[in-house]
């Protein structure tokens, strides 16, 4: 009889701890600690496997992290079967106080025995290039903001104030900007370098977006970006991010449970007859739930059912279907940012936009727009 030993992976780039486990003894054994390279792996197995006799399969896994996909790729183009385990799934055993890798391998190995986690998704090749590209990106934003940040404190601090307007980073605040004089050379040389990198950082960014721009309209991804374009907030760079990031859509079995994955579901503490509700948890996939946030921001402004010629020309060549459905979710969650801005404050608004529109995104990409 074939047996099933399950293997726990600690994986670091230092170095891959590992373990067994068998249901039938319940026992840990055969830990290691081996050199980070796939290759490694596959020899621990085959050496276990002829200990054992060779009558038997491994399930392997690992907790993701910084390593990705890469080596779950490595292994199962071995022909070794491998899970990526989401850590915030997974049961644990482990004390307070203690950690170890030999402790985490374990504990991984009996996840995968008594399934207690969740898989995480392996996205094609690729998705997995395209938001790569989509975070870099984003990290220059980061960047950008940051050298604005520095420029902004760099005027206050030299008694430098902009008052020719109410906005920073405007047509007139840039000007203002190019006028000024600190009186001092070395001042002013630092300050030009600061303008310098505002403007490399700009550039960059401005050349990213339209790369962004470019893949969102390739044969692969140019139908699911228009439908979601259709949606108020949300533009290519939105639109192909949450496609690349989610990947296949149909994998969660509602829209509530897409909700969840993006961590925009409330949370709850509740013992007994006392029932608690918390804020939103954050649990799973931070960049698209930051994205809905932002995208969400629009929905506080403008009349309900109104509709800008830039949102008209986006759903401009969809089926008359999908604009409806987009419409009546745009109506639909203005009416309740409103409704919600009224009696509460407006982050929660729009959060709770945010999780509604997920929802809607859902409903878009598994072509339930009925």
């Amino acid at each position: 009889m074939t047996s099933i030993i399950y293997v726990g992976m600690d994986v670091h780039t230092t170095n891959y701890t590992l373990c067994c486990y068998s249901v039938t003894t319940d026992k840990i054994f055969a830990t290691a600690t081996l050199d980070p390279d796939y290759r490694n792996i596959i020899k621990y197995l085959d050496q276990i496997g002829r200990n054992l006799g060779g009558d038997c399969n491994f399930q392997c896994g690992y907790e993701a992290g910084y390593l990705g996909y890469s080596l779950h790729n490595q292994l199962t183009a071995h022909g070794i079967d491998n899970v990526i385990l989401a850590p915030t799934t997974m049961a644990t055993t482990k004390k307070k106080g203690i950690k170890t890798d030999k402790r985490d391998a374990s504990n991984i190995a009996k996840c995968l025995a008594y399934n207690t986690y969740r898989a995480v998704y392996v996205p094609t090749a690729e998705d997995v290039a395209v938001k790569e590209y989509i975070r870099m990106r984003d990290d220059e934003k980061d960047t950008l903001k940051r050298i604005k940040q520095q420029l902004l404190s760099f005027c206050t601090r030299h008694g430098r104030r902009f008052t020719e307007g109410k906005n920073y980073w405007t047509l007139k605040h840039m000007a203002w900007l190019g006028k000024l004089d600190f009186g001092d050379a070395v001042l002013n040389e630092t300050f030009q370098e600061y303008l310098a990198l505002f403007h490399q950082a700009m550039d960059k960014v401005e050349r990213f977006d339209k790369r962004i721009v470019e893949l969102a309209h390739t044969e692969r991804y140019d139908d699911k970006v228009k439908k979601l374009s259709c949606f108020i907030g949300v533009k290519a760079h939105t639109a192909l991010a949450t496609i690349v990031e989610t990947g296949d859509f149909a994998r969660f079995p509602s829209a509530q449970h897409y909700a969840s994955y993006l961590g925009l579901v409330p949370g709850e503490d509740s013992s007994g007859d006392s029932i608690r509700r918390t804020g939103i948890t954050k649990a799973g996939n931070s960049h698209i739930r930051s994205l809905l946030v932002e995208a969400a921001q629009s929905y506080s402004r403008g009349a309900v059912g109104a509709k800008g010629k830039a949102l008209k020309d986006r759903q401009a060549g969809n089926e008359p279907k999908i604009i409806a459905y987009a419409d009546r979710a745009n109506e639909r969650l203005k009416r309740k940012c409103y409704r919600i801005m009224f009696h509460s404050k407006r982050n929660i608004a729009v959060t709770a936009v945010a999780r509604e529109l997920a929802c809607f995104i859902w409903g878009m990409m598994t072509d339930n727009v009925a």
